[in-house]
């Protein structure tokens, strides 16, 4: 069983992008979802999934709501989806709230929350939702179900506020400061927005994150079609294309039996994606000030990455101010690790940390 909701009352303003951030605007936009029209169609197979759990079914439910960002004087709608566990509002086994922040290529829902059958460990959503956390994911603005009217090729600081907009709804919601893990250049979204607005981020995740880009074979190759980039807001995106992403770098890291399911389900939202975060990867960086990133930060970074070269990982995390942070590396996996053959080494990883005790002394 699922809900879905759509939110229609707009935000406060917020630097050049305006963005959720008042508890009183993002209430109004709860309330009025009671009322507005049906939101977008929720993922295919997501409204409720189970899976054993000490002996009997732990049933997770997924609810689509929206935030709204103003852009100048556009609205831009953006699509949120939540799983947790049914009897959740009881308080059972209670971890706090996580929002997952989807990369370049893909929409957030085949990300995070890819649906196979006989194998529910593969939405992360679903997994994290069992071990008692209320997760959410959100379309950046150009992907997937959010909004795509404007003539825009939604980089990494549009993707900022994107989060800042769904952060501030998710606050309201949920009365929890989110946990918040990015992949690639959601790692880059992510990050900037937690530089941007630390009040809005209690533990920060970076999975095959660049910072300068040094170091990275396959930005090297992207750059050479930078002018290609530049030249259209949107880039096609097929089959070919997604399977590529789990073969360039190491061959064999991933099963390709699910990266097929998982192409079926990314195409079927989207057959082309914004330019912004290819731009901003080639020839931008670094987007983050690693001095002004306050919040506890965890690093992942796989064995064979191609984009998030060791050193320059090591160097922007030895730059961390906060001494909660931890980089780990990953063994067997390359660029994208939920949809690796060793997924179950970033669970564990994400949940050790998201899950750790705040230190009670720092000196």
């Amino acid at each position: 069983m699922s809900e879905q909701h759509r939110g229609s009352t707009p935000p406060v303003s917020r630097r050049n992008f305006l963005i959720a951030g008042g508890a009183a605007v993002a209430a109004a936009q709860i309330a009025a979802e009671a009322s507005a029209l049906a939101a977008p169609s929720q993922p295919a197979g997501a409204a409720a999934a189970a899976a054993p759990s000490h002996g009997k079914l732990a049933e997770v439910v997924g609810t689509a709501h929206s935030a709204i960002k103003l852009a100048g004087a556009d609205k831009v709608k953006l699509y949120l989806w939540r799983k947790r566990l049914r009897n959740a509002a009881a308080g059972e086994g209670r971890q706090g709230t996580l929002l997952f922040v989807h990369g370049s290529s893909i929409s957030a829902t085949p990300t995070f929350d890819l649906q196979i059958a006989g194998r529910p460990e593969l939405s992360a959503m679903d997994w994290f939702a069992r071990k008692g956390y209320d997760t959410w994911c959100v379309d950046c603005e150009g992907y997937g179900h959010s909004d795509k009217s404007r003539a825009i090729n939604a980089d990494i600081s549009c993707g900022a506020d994107d989060l800042a907009a769904a952060s501030a709804y998710i606050m309201q919601a949920t009365g929890d400061k989110p946990m918040v893990y990015g992949e690639s250049s959601g790692g880059l979204r992510a990050a900037l927005h937690a530089q941007r607005n630390p009040e809005q981020v209690k533990r920060l995740a970076l999975d095959a994150f660049v910072w300068t880009g040094e170091g990275s074979p396959t930005l090297a190759e992207r750059r050479k079609r930078l002018a290609q980039f530049r030249a259209s807001n949107r880039r096609p995106i097929d089959r070919d294309f997604i399977r590529g992403i789990f073969t360039r770098d190491h061959p064999g890291t991933s099963d390709q039996t699910i990266v097929e399911a998982f192409a079926d389900a990314a195409l079927a939202l989207d057959t082309a994606v914004p330019t912004g975060t290819y731009i901003d990867m080639s020839a931008n960086l670094p987007l983050v000030d690693p001095e002004k990133l306050t919040v506890p930060t965890l690093i992942l970074r796989g064995q064979f990455d191609g984009i998030a070269a060791f050193d320059d990982v090591v160097r922007f995390f030895t730059k961390l101010p906060n001494p909660d942070k931890q980089l780990s590396v990953m063994p067997g996996i390359a660029h994208s690790s939920l949809r690796s053959k060793n997924f179950a080494i970033s669970y564990h990883l994400l949940d050790g940390y998201f899950s750790r005790p705040a230190p009670l002394y720092v000196g």
